[in-house]
């Protein structure tokens, strides 16, 4: 499944083609598919703006790039931004992070720039947004800044009025009168406008996959999800986004290959821990659809992958090095017998081992 790219503003200038890329970026593209799992024209969308900041063609006086990423929850719209300032930065935390949901009254924007000199309390409020934030999530590897609204739409209409001047002039004033610049800075905005539409457009299918197939035209997508934002949002504000991307529900494929990645990461943990009583979990393909069954679904896409596998396996695995039962182990087993709602785990030598 592809997203649906649509550019909202272009500009005329654009990269030298001739113009050396810097060494960090010439496989930025290629780091952020190995994270970012069944959503290519998302990274092929963003990764240009950070090459264009790389090669210091950057416009001036306003944010290197702002996006929009839309689409139904659960389909890796944050996790994008977090798997950027990995490969950028080295760390999913070089990140400001600002979850709108804090900001659904009027009154509560005040927490982003600080009060004002003369309000009370003003020495307690700092602001959620400062120069010194910004700067703190540049790196030595590169000083582009990753600025994430979460969820923008739960804001109050103050908060994205607030923003018209962040995303057209990269400048944002605090409540004590200093600004704040954003001229290295990427700015993502997530939203789940238009989920409620794409999942009506399904209440007479049955199924997964059936979900997939219904929700297949970008066209259609593209109506929903452009839609739906234009009715929140003012004509201004839409205008200052540079791409806006609808994600599409992830298939089958890319729901094994986010498990694959996740166990990976989760044997390169025990292996960081353990150390040298370190082994390796080896899934059953019964094992793998039972993750699969219980950790994703059309509503919240692979959202609860993770919760799953932390109780599945990861809990029951705790219980098994408490009691020494992986002392001298090379491999865990992992399988699931038919009809039963835990897994099971085995010895090297396909032994059980009882939790």
């Amino acid at each position: 499944m592809r997203p649906t790219i649509i550019p909202i503003r272009t500009y005329a200038a654009e990269p030298n083609p001739c113009a050396p890329a810097p060494a960090g970026a010439l496989h930025l593209a290629a780091q952020m598919r190995r994270r970012i799992i069944g959503q290519s024209d998302a990274i092929d969308a963003i990764v240009p703006y950070v090459e264009l900041f790389e090669a210091g063609l950057a416009p001036e006086g306003r944010p290197v790039g702002v996006f929009l990423l839309l689409g139904p929850t659960g389909t890796g719209k944050t996790r994008t931004v977090e798997a950027l300032a990995e490969a950028i930065h080295g760390s999913e935390r070089h990140v400001v992070r600002i979850d709108c949901g804090e900001f659904q009254l009027e009154h509560e924007t005040a927490k982003l720039i600080g009060a004002p000199p003369g309000y009370l309390g003003h020495r307690e409020t700092q602001p959620m947004i400062s120069q010194q934030k910004l700067n703190a999530v540049q790196s030595d590897r590169s000083g582009l800044s990753i600025v994430l609204f979460d969820e923008v739409e739960k804001a109050a209409p103050s908060l994205a009025r607030l923003l018209l001047g962040v995303l057209d002039k990269a400048t944002l004033k605090l409540g004590d009168n200093s600004s704040v610049n954003f001229e290295r800075s990427l700015i993502f905005l997530t939203s789940n406008l238009g989920a409620r539409e794409m999942a009506r457009e399904l209440t007479d299918r049955v199924g997964f996959a059936a979900n997939l197939d219904a929700l297949a035209d970008p066209a259609r997508l593209h109506a929903i999800s452009l839609n739906a934002v234009r009715r929140r949002f003012s004509p201004e504000f839409v205008n200052r986004i540079d791409r806006a991307i609808t994600y599409h529900p992830l298939d089958a494929d890319a729901i094994q290959e986010i498990l694959r990645l996740q166990i990976t990461a989760l044997n390169a943990m025990l292996e960081d821990r353990l150390g040298g009583a370190a082994f390796q979990l080896i899934l059953s393909p019964a094992a793998n659809r039972f993750l699969t069954e219980h950790g994703t679904s059309p509503e919240y896409g692979a959202r609860e992958l993770k919760r799953v596998i932390h109780r599945h396996i990861i809990q029951p695995v705790a219980q098994l090095v408490l009691r020494r039962l992986t002392v001298g182990e090379r491999h865990i087993h992992v399988d699931h017998q038919h009809g039963g709602d835990t897994l099971s785990f085995y010895s090297t030598d396909k032994l059980p081992l009882a939790a």
